[in-house]
């Protein structure tokens, strides 16, 4: 059995190794954009979102008629693998690349699409079954895509700060109850100052961080907005002009969201 397998870009031939499920896209930004060291598998809730994202997408566009159901099965079926924890080594692009995130964007696509290949019964990279571009990124750009993830990941990321938080906030409110009998200076502008509780001290933190935790969850709300349907420059260029109000958005995406805005203004990226 060969070590590799050809993979086709516009830029020619090149050799992928065989037991990837990633492609020549990802491996030329491997080659490309060395820069921090650090891979975006190194972060579990982006990668869970992209997943995430490419399933509301391909759902959306199945609601549509755009992709058949035979695609669209496997294509759920691999991002719910991926949204589940598998295939997390296989994100290996670097966290700062050139193109806005296009081979962050590729990446996930390639590795879905050989996942979804394999569940069809075809081997990996064999794309005129199921293609990357055409079918994983169908009514997508890097632009709506990327900025979508890093939205749904970063509400991940606060949903599991906050359960830290609340444990830590509960802990300081019980040790306020406990040493509230013990008296101490307080201090104030690095000096000794007039006398308060320990518990008083520690009250005082309980209540940082309950004003704190509402703030993220403020944050968290403002964020909920995303981008998918926007594509290119925000305009909705290239796809169905039901797209963006596809319920299969709020059906498939693992957190309420607020609606797609399309504008004219174009984007910088």
């Amino acid at each position: 059995m060969s070590q590799f397998r050809i993979e086709h870009d516009l830029l020619g031939d090149r050799e992928v190794p065989a037991e990837v499920y990633y492609g020549v896209h990802t491996l030329r930004a491997q080659e490309n954009f060395q820069i921090s060291g650090t891979t975006i598998s190194a972060y579990p809730e982006l990668v869970t979102a992209l997943a995430s994202v490419k399933q509301a997408a391909a759902e959306a566009n199945a609601e549509l008629g755009l992709l058949p159901e035979a695609k669209l099965n496997a294509i759920v079926a691999a991002c719910e693998e991926i949204r589940k924890g598998a295939l997390r080594d296989q994100f290996v692009v670097d966290t700062i690349q050139g193109g806005a995130g296009t081979s962050t964007n590729m990446n996930a696509n390639e590795v879905i699409c050989n996942r979804a290949l394999e569940i069809l019964g075809h081997q990996r990279g064999e794309y005129q079954h199921l293609h990357p571009n055409e079918d994983f990124d169908m009514a997508q750009s890097t632009n709506d895509v990327y900025p979508s993830s890093l939205r749904i990941a970063t509400c991940f990321a606060i949903d599991r700060l906050l359960v830290a938080m609340d444990r830590l906030r509960s802990d300081f409110a019980a040790k306020a109850v406990e040493f509230a009998p013990l008296l101490k200076i307080g201090r104030t502008q690095l000096q000794d100052a007039v006398p308060m509780t320990l518990g008083q001290e520690f009250s005082t933190c309980a209540v940082m961080l309950e004003e704190d935790m509402a703030r993220l969850r403020e944050a968290s709300l403002l964020i909920r907005e995303i981008n998918l349907g926007a594509t290119a420059i925000g305009t909705g260029i290239t796809a169905h002009p039901e797209y963006a109000a596809s319920d299969a958005f709020a059906a498939s995406l693992p957190i309420p969201i607020g609606s797609r805005r399309a504008s004219s203004a174009p984007s910088r990226s």
